[in-house]
This record gives structure tokens, C-alpha cells and sequence, in this order.
């Protein structure tokens, strides 16, 4: 009993015990779920898939999104923003928009002719707002071109061309 109280007493003494931390057992180590794979699409489904605006998109803020067709599932779309990866299933609204709703129900993304945005859906906020893919940008353009020529071709509320028309 005294050895015991002198190497208690003795910091060198109770350096030489060692102390082995707990590690966890493989039992209790979790593995991830297998992800099962999201069902087969449907004929609506594919008719919005070839709706998606794909490719690059320049958003709000210089953040970006990428929107490329799924290799591994047909008819649905792989979407990157940040460091995030979603699968992403097209849907056709009654509006006309796409939604691109991800298939574990944590975001939503809408594309309309002008712009897109990705929400946040358990929050109900945007994650990203005033993206804009190539294919997008290229019917902004065409709208402003022809709201341009319109506009040319009309002269005091009136077409050119109706007031080029001989009175009788």
C-alpha cells in the first residue's frame, strides 16, 4: 500500500500508466444505406428532359451551376452547385416552367425562359436566384431583338408600313 501511495504521489510514477482511448468496434461503425435507384421515367418525363435548359449556368453573386444530362439514369438530370450533387427529376408544369425536383426532396429548381432558381426546399428559401443558362441567354436575345425591330417598325403607335399605304 505505501508503493502505491508514493507512485500516486509521484508524477513521474503515474506517467508510466498508460491510458488507452476507447475506439469504436466495426459493429458500431454505421455504413451509408445503399441508394436505390429512383424510378423509371415516364413518357411526360422524358418530354421535359428534352425541355431543360443544360449547361452552365451564370447566377447571382458569381455563383454556377452545372445542369447535365444523368449517364446513369435516363431522363433525369445531374445537377452541381457548390460542392452539392442532386439528382434531379424533370417535370412540366401546367405553367410551362420545368421544375427539376431532386429526387431526395431536399431542393427544387424552376426554369423559365428568363431565368432559374434553386430553392431549398425543407427551408422554402433560395439557395441561388437570377441564373442563366446559354440556351436561356439566347432566347433573351432573340426577344430583344425582335422587341427592337418591333419597335423600329412602329412610329408614333403606328406600323411604318400601314402608314406607307396610299390614302384613297
Amino acid at each position: 500500500m505505501a508503493a502505491e501511495a508514493a507512485a500516486a504521489a509521484n508524477p513521474a510514477a503515474r506517467a508510466t500508466l498508460k491510458v488507452t482511448p476507447k475506439t469504436p468496434s466495426v459493429a458500431s461503425k454505421k455504413t451509408p444505406p445503399a441508394e436505390a435507384p429512383p424510378i423509371a421515367a415516364t413518357e411526360d418525363q422524358l418530354s421535359a428532359a428534352q425541355r431543360v435548359y443544360y449547361g452552365e449556368y451564370q447566377c447571382d453573386f458569381k455563383q454556377v451551376i452545372h445542369i447535365t444530362a444523368s449517364e446513369r439514369h435516363p431522363a433525369y438530370v445531374d445537377l452541381q452547385f457548390a460542392k452539392a450533387s442532386y439528382l434531379m427529376k424533370p417535370v412540366l408544369s401546367s405553367t410551362g416552367a420545368i421544375r427539376l425536383e431532386d429526387v431526395k426532396g431536399q431542393t427544387l429548381m424552376i426554369q423559365i425562359a428568363r431565368k432559374s432558381m434553386l430553392m431549398n426546399v425543407k427551408s422554402g428559401s433560395r439557395l441561388v436566384d437570377e441564373c442563366v443558362s446559354p440556351g436561356q441567354r439566347a432566347e433573351i436575345e432573340a426577344a430583344e431583338r425582335a422587341a427592337a425591330l418591333e419597335a423600329a417598325n412602329t412610329v408614333g403607335g403606328a406600323s411604318i408600313n400601314a402608314a406607307a399605304t396610299p390614302l384613297p
